[in-house]
């Protein structure tokens, strides 16, 4: 497996200049791995991030930023196509830096739970899994996946558990639907990790991975060892994404509820989290 680093645990929105500055300390950590949150694509220069991570031999992942105005399950047409534009750009900057999927919860804009009659649950189910088709058929022309992401209760009212992200894959029906994991979100809606992420099977295709309470990976309450089973049992050997944030950033800690440190630095967040990792997927005799 292959550990990873999201910029979030740094800076937000990430720039071309972030990046400049971000790459080598992560690479320097000992990732081979950085996740590029997309919250402004345009502050991105595909080109010279493809450099960057060549030259400090990083591979990438990319992850969708879905907060207001990106909603695949609006009633608003327009609101379903501007995500759609999104997701198109979000793809075409995967693709040019060669990501192997664009990651996160594609189908409705963060923060939106709601109590719902049975038949509008049922029709914004179905508009997410027309849109996530429309995504996956761009993203297929390109050479990207889609991962899907299940997200907390408190976060989403639609995809909750690795069971419901595994059913929104099979029904799309398209070979570039795939389902990613987050140890976070699983922790608060799963009642045995290993045994849902064997829900993903084969469609698993990212993990992210932070404590229980947001911090370093191996402080918290999640069992890491159940966690390690469910992965080999469904064979995957790609990214483990540390994804926390920095508290530095006051609007994304305030919309991720980060009230106070979990290190003393970012820095060491990313050290001591890589160590666990490295201990955790450390081949047994």
């Amino acid at each position: 497996m292959i550990p990873g680093a999201s910029t979030w645990l740094w800076t937000s929105p990430l720039t071309t200049t972030a990046a400049e500055q971000l790459f080598p300390k992560i690479a320097q950590l000992g990732f081979g791995c950085v996740e590029l949150p997309l919250e402004s694509i345009e502050l991105l220069d595909p080109a010279r991030v493809r450099r960057l991570l060549d030259d400090h031999n990083l591979r990438p992942s990319v992850c969708g930023v879905f907060g207001p105005g990106r909603d695949l399950t609006n009633d608003d047409p327009k609101i379903r196509e501007a995500t759609l534009d999104y997701v198109d750009r979000a793809l075409d900057f995967a693709a040019a830096i060669n990501a192997p999927a664009l990651c996160g919860p594609i189908y409705a804009e963060v923060g939106k739970r709601r109590q719902l009659p049975p038949e509008q649950r049922t029709a914004e189910w179905q508009r997410a899994v027309e849109g996530i088709r429309h995504a996956c058929e761009l993203a297929a022309t390109r050479g990207v996946r889609i991962a899907i992401e299940p997200i907390n209760r408190f976060e989403t009212d639609l995809v909750n558990t690795v069971a419901d992200a595994t059913r929104m894959a099979r029904e799309v029906e398209h070979t570039s639907a795939g389902v990613m994991i987050d140890s976070f979100h699983l922790t608060i809606e799963e009642a045995d990790l290993e045994a849902a992420i064997r829900d993903a099977g084969d469609r698993l295709c990212h993990v992210q991975v932070s404590e229980n309470h947001r911090g370093i990976p191996g402080t918290g309450l999640t069992d890491w060892r159940a966690f390690r089973r469910g992965l080999e049992a469904v064979g995957y050997d790609g990214f483990v994404v540390i994804e926390s944030f920095t508290p530095e950033n006051r609007d994304l800690a305030g919309a991720v509820c980060i009230w106070r440190r979990r290190a003393p630095d970012q820095d060491t967040f990313a050290r001591q989290g890589l160590q666990f990792l490295q201990q955790l997927f450390a081949p047994t005799s």
